[in-house]
């Protein structure tokens, strides 16, 4: 928030130019406090761009149209398919350590959300994720950052991206963990634009008498904070010059990847992207197309039946490649995005926001969507890359997203692959595993960044595995 903020009659004055004087409407009646709150949250407002939202994404929506050509985009199978594959992938990754033994890596968690779905009273990034030990996903994120570290002996600077909800709750979250060992210079936390939801009328919306209905500018937002926070320019203070993108949801992810980023970097890749190969043809990942010779991503509700289910001669999916949200991206490319205003587009979400009455001022809970979000997509930013590459990741090894309270992409989905993972990485090892009759393990396995981070580091410490009985927990570290 803003410690110092325009006069009160100069933000009713750019409110009003914007067309949304009837915030202030209850102004007169609100305490000190809370008239102070409501010029915070104006004085937040590019109302500018407020105007120009309300005129070309909610008086004016464009449908979505499919563009023409549309192709698979080409990625970097998992598995190199041969001996010339397997060298550039050595070389890649050779190009990756170098990077990050030279400090030029940062990690960046976009961490904006609150753990609401889940039934949890916090940011979600608080949220215990581990099946034994009930590790926050913050703490996964910087135990394997600190992994990482001590393997290659470097510093790997660690930016974390919060919304005006929660960010003073996680930084405190942070302070209480004593950064989780992490020297707390190496940790720089900023808050994304909030953007006010509007009614189909074209008027800004009221949650209280002295607050609007506020929600964050969309994950593509996060490139935009990094400019205005001062990241980038911190960034550049350190050396930096890739960017390893990841959302908060996911305790398994690979925060650093030095094969993908070597790839990203030997091709002279602006952004990058990680995907995985659908399971289904309609699974709820935006496809990565091409289109007039650059990555797009289509969203999945987006992409026609037929061509989501179409097929190749071998039976699989012709659009195969799912996006999973990972990204590696060179800092002076999200330079050139902000350097004449943020190039994102902005898109409208039409949602059921609650909502002051302005002639009542009681609350209206809405049956049916009454309102518009405007969002920006992180993905808009890669058909405005020069460069871009596609890498094919392991759906087992590092995606165990928790969305969802229960069910798919839940905590008890995720505990279950990193189980399954863990038991896999033991078995490689030659370190038997019990196993159910369905082949599945018969033991919760959870390892700690600091005991392995790839499969064959367990076979370094075989040793200290002990015997794993069937029904139990074994925690590693």
């Amino acid at each position: 928030m803003l410690n110092s903020i325009p006069r009160h009659d100069e933000l009713v004055q750019s409110a009003a130019a914007a067309g949304q004087a009837h915030i202030f409407k209850f102004y007169d009646s609100l305490s000190d406090a809370d008239k102070r709150h409501l010029d915070l949250q104006a004085a937040a407002i590019d109302w500018d761009l407020i105007a120009r939202l309300i005129s070309d994404v909610v008086l004016k929506p464009e449908p979505f149209t499919l563009p023409n050509n549309i192709e698979p985009a080409p990625y970097f199978s998992y598995l190199p398919a041969d001996a010339a594959m397997r060298d550039h992938y050595t070389l890649a990754k050779q190009r990756g350590v170098t990077l990050l033994r030279e400090g030029k890596i940062a990690a960046f968690v976009v961490a904006g959300g609150q753990g609401t779905r889940l039934g949890w009273p916090g940011p979600k990034g608080t949220f215990p994720a581990t099946p034994i030990k009930k590790k926050p996903l913050f703490q996964c994120f910087v135990e394997y950052i600190r992994a990482m570290e001590a393997r290659h002996h470097t510093t790997i600077p660690f930016y974390i991206m919060t919304s005006t909800v929660n960010h003073g709750a996680t930084v405190d979250f942070f302070k209480k963990h004593q950064y989780f060992s992490m020297p707390e210079s190496q940790i720089m936390f900023f808050s994304q634009d909030m953007l006010p939801a509007v009614g189909f009328d074209g008027k800004v919306l009221l949650e209280s008498p002295c607050s609007m209905a506020l929600s964050p500018n969309g994950h593509g937002g996060s490139l935009l904070a990094l400019h205005k926070s001062g990241a980038l320019s911190d960034m550049r203070r350190r050396g930096v010059t890739q960017i390893s993108y990841f959302q908060v949801d996911n305790p398994i992810v690979r925060c650093i990847d030095p094969l993908f980023i070597g790839l990203h970097d030997l091709h002279e890749a602006d952004m990058s992207s990680k995907m995985l190969p659908k399971a289904f043809g309609k699974e709820k990942l935006g496809n990565f197309c091409l289109v007039d010779g650059k990555i797009v991503v289509i969203e999945y509700s987006d992409l026609p039946g037929e061509l989501a289910e179409a097929r190749l001669p071998d039976g699989q999916l012709k659009f195969r490649a799912g996006s999973i949200a990972l990204h590696a991206i060179r800092r002076s490319f999200v330079e050139q995005l902000n350097a004449h205003g943020f190039a994102l587009p902005y898109h409208r979400a039409e949602k059921k926001v609650p909502h002051i009455d302005l002639n009542s001022g009681e609350i209206i809970n809405p049956a049916k969507p009454n309102a518009v979000k405007m969002e920006t997509f992180v993905f808009d930013a890669l058909p405005l890359a020069q460069q871009s590459i596609i890498y094919e990741t392991d759906r087992l090894d590092e995606f165990a997203p928790i969305k969802n309270s229960e069910g798919v992409d839940s905590p008890a989905s995720a505990a279950d692959i990193i189980t399954r993972r863990n038991a896999n990485w033991l078995d490689s090892a030659h370190i038997k595993t019990p196993r159910k009759p369905d082949g599945s393990p018969d033991a919760v396995i959870e390892l700690s960044a600091s005991f392995a981070i790839y499969p064959e580091d367990v076979a370094d410490k075989y040793t200290r595995v002990p015997e794993i009985q069937p029904g139990t927990q074994v925690y590693l570290e």
